[in-house]
């Protein structure tokens, strides 16, 4: 199953040349870039691993480029994404967030329905990984 959390998440993977494009559009709108990375795709999962400090000031995507690759060597069956920070009105929003890695297994995400009181409804997701 292939999680689709972010931008261009219904796409084919981009390639590092396209993700250099969306980086350097990113840095055109003065947008900080950081990179998170996990083993946990649950959809409730905001809390990702921060590779390094969100990388302020940057004019080139080179920079971004190089961090990515070490972050997927560090952690190549893992989740990475690009974030993109707007600091416009004085806090940090994300602008745009897109995966530019995949483990080779993704996991199955199942979605199992409790019926509860009357007719009120409990939902839980579990990730089962494939062998």
């Amino acid at each position: 199953m292939r999680i689709t959390q972010g931008c261009f998440s219904f796409l084919p993977d981009l390639s590092d040349e396209q993700i250099s494009k969306q980086v350097e559009y990113c840095l055109e709108n003065d947008w900080a870039v950081g990179l998170e990375y996990t083993d946990e795709p649950h959809p409730r999962n905001t809390y990702w691993e921060m590779w390094g400090h969100p990388m302020f000031d940057l004019k080139d995507p080179k920079g971004v480029m190089m961090e990515l690759a070490e972050c997927r060597t560090a952690h190549p069956q893992s989740y990475i994404r690009v974030n993109a920070f707007d600091s416009e009105r004085g806090f940090e929003t994300v602008r745009m967030s897109f995966i530019v890695n995949r483990p080779d297994n993704e996991p199955r995400l199942t979605m199992t329905r409790t019926d509860v009181h009357g007719r009120s409804q409990s939902y839980s997701w579990q990730a089962a990984h494939r062998g």
